[in-house]
């Protein structure tokens, strides 16, 4: 790391730590208010019911498409960029396989739900979506981190990224947003919302196209989100949701190979239709039915002619929960999850196999006392391919002072079950393992959120622990190679985060993570998990004229050389951006962004530079 670089990353750190000091300092000292903001925020994703944020036991970052619309930032890998304990690293630029390492687990080992399913298990990756997907106007992000099993299953270890498109609302209105820029950039966003009488609907449709830095490195994408509703009665409401990705990525490998003929190209589709009846007022529940279709193919031309491919998955899923409020200062919800998934892969093992999933869950959540509150729940998960797996979890949130600070603290167990590929792929080379258990873990955090006063913003600050065990290796040592449940690994460290209202106009956001990962069976640090990593943003309105400044960085990590595949140090980085918009008339707003601007030369993943300086222009039109 050179002398400036360390500097420059020292100093952003200092910077994000000063800001979330300060800001915990001003909120103890500020009055109380009866009505804050941050404490009225609702998330759902952390117990699958509506909670307040006072109430929350576990660390969950929630982020509008309102915020991220406002930064400028339209992809689902920038998004959580933003957020503390979530760093993704992309083998390439724009449209690129984008791995992400939520609290230094495996990037196999957290979960993305999206619209109520599970996107990815372990034979359905999210690598392509998270690298060219976008975030909508009509989406919710949220993201809760630690194990999450005991509501959502596998893959869950640690924690839970929840994509949701929200249904639309007020009277019908829309924006159409053109956009062109660096490395021969075009893409266009139509969004349109709305309701009438008992009617609701949300979609947006966005496209694009980019040459990206590099000679064959093209990008093409199309999402598509919907969401319709429809109100029966007081106490039923049905709906559908659709939500589409298409993406064809030139991949031309790094920079020691550069091959030029490479393409991926995936294609993922998720579809849910789902009833909320509520027939008392101590008594709701929520029915979802959905299916996933993604196919994959990766064409490689080589010398000894094109290998090609094809990595089908389908899932039908079918998700129930009831709540029952009847009993005093009790909160309890149960539920269950069965799933039929198929995957064919010609590639390596050359699998055709199916899988059914049975799961039941049970949670309590439980007002101790005014501003006390305890969660604890159960689940099950019974697969037909490798057993059944038990997990659990508890927190507890205490508000030590009313509407300004709250302690919390969660455990939590976890598992991930094996692939196709680890049970029965076989080669000339290699043979998988049926008697395979699934990867488990258990971890536990404690903390503390601030809250300043007149809603003006908040502060986190969270110490984790994560174990993990059973872990599954390729082990080549036998001939044929196979795999085995056989090493153990711990992750720990402190987040922290804060969002701050200063004046009128102004707003600081701010996150920081400190990580250790270490592989305890072969005594070495975990690929890819920087020691130090974090973001800041500062935004400012003007009146018609409002304008941005952001940085993220990354420091101290262990790679992997992409030519001779030896362990490395990795890159540390410091990137910044700046954004502005003007608006023009109450209907049309022009917008400027400028992406690494200080042009930086640098490689998240060895040997996959990433763009460099890149300016871009737009133009936004409500109706």
């Amino acid at each position: 790391m050179n002398q400036s670089l360390l500097v420059s990353v020292r100093r952003g750190i200092r910077k994000t730590a000063v800001s979330i000091l300060i800001g915990s300092a001003l909120s103890i000292a500020l009055p109380a208010q009866t009505a804050v903001t941050q404490l009225e925020t609702v998330v759902t994703t952390a117990t699958r019911t509506p909670v307040f944020g006072a109430q929350l036991g576990s660390a969950v970052d929630r982020i509008s498409a309102a915020d991220l619309q406002r930064r400028q930032i339209n992809t689902l890998a920038g998004a959580l960029d933003t957020i503390p304990g979530t760093p993704n690293f992309a083998s390439g630029a724009s449209g690129a396989v984008t791995s992400v390492f939520m609290r230094g687990a495996n990037s196999n080992q957290t979960l993305f739900l999206v619209d109520g399913i599970r996107l990815n298990d372990p034979n359905a990756d999210y690598f392509n979506f998270v690298g060219g997907a976008c975030v909508s106007s009509c989406d919710s992000l949220e993201v809760s981190h630690g194990p999450q099993s005991t509501l959502y299953g596998g893959e869950a270890m640690g924690g839970v990224v929840a994509l949701s498109v929200q249904p639309g609302s007020g009277q019908s209105r829309g924006r159409i947003v053109l956009e062109a820029g660096s490395f021969g950039t075009v893409q266009g966003t139509i969004d349109a919302q709305g309701q009438r009488d008992a009617t609701a609907y949300s979609l947006s449709l966005s496209g694009g196209h980019t040459d990206n830095d590099r000679t064959h490195n093209e990008f093409d994408s199309v999402n598509f989100v919907g969401r319709l509703d429809q109100k029966i009665s007081e106490t039923l409401n049905v709906g559908a949701t659709l939500r589409g990705f298409r993406g064809e990525y030139e991949s031309p490998g790094d920079r020691f190979t550069n091959d030029p003929d490479n393409l991926e190209e995936e294609s993922n589709w998720l579809a849910t239709a789902f009833a909320e009846f509520a027939p008392s007022d101590d008594l709701n529940g929520r029915i979802t039915i959905g299916g996933q279709l993604r196919k994959f193919t990766s064409t490689n031309p080589g010398a000894f002619g094109t290998q090609v491919t094809n990595i089908d998955n389908e899932r039908a899923v079918l998700d129930a929960q009831i709540t029952y409020r009847g009993w005093d200062r009790h909160r309890v919800t149960a539920g269950l999850t069965a799933e039929a998934s198929s995957t064919t892969n010609n590639g390596f093992g050359d699998i055709d196999e199916d899988q059914s999933l049975f799961a039941v869950f049970v949670q309590d959540e439980i007002t101790l006392a005014e501003n006390l509150w305890v969660t604890a729940g159960l689940r099950s998960d019974d697969h037909d391919t490798f057993g059944r797996s038990t997990t659990g979890r508890g927190t507890v949130a205490w508000q030590v002072v009313p509407d300004q600070i709250k302690l919390r603290g969660s455990y939590g167990t976890a598992f991930r079950s094996p692939s196709f590929l680890d049970l029965y792929g076989q080669s000339s080379f290699y043979q998988g393992n049926p008697d395979l258990k699934a990867e488990e873990g258990d971890g536990w955090d404690v903390g503390i959120d601030t809250y300043f006063a007149d809603g003006r913003g908040s502060a986190s600050v969270t110490y984790f622990d994560m174990s993990y065990e059973n872990l599954i290796i390729f082990d080549f040592g036998v001939f044929p190679g196979t795999t085995a449940n056989v090493e153990k690994a711990r992750t720990y460290g402190i987040e922290t985060s804060t969002s701050w209202a200063i004046g009128t106009g102004t707003e600081v956001r701010a996150s920081y993570t400190y990580l250790e990962a270490e592989n305890e069976s072969q005594g070495i640090r975990l690929l890819r998990r920087p020691r130090h990593s974090g973001s800041l943003d500062v935004w400012h309105n003007f009146g018609e004229f409002d304008f941005g400044f952001g940085l993220g960085f990354v420091a101290d990590l262990k790679d992997v050389h992409a030519q001779t595949f030896g362990t490395i140090d990795g890159e540390d980085y410091l990137v910044t951006r700046f954004y502005g918009s003007w608006q023009v008339r109450s209907d049309l707003k022009l917008r400027a962004r400028i992406e690494n601007a200080f042009d930086k030369n640098y490689e998240p993943v060895h040997g996959f530079p990433q763009p460099g300086i890149g300016g871009y222009f737009g133009i936004e039109w409500s109706y």
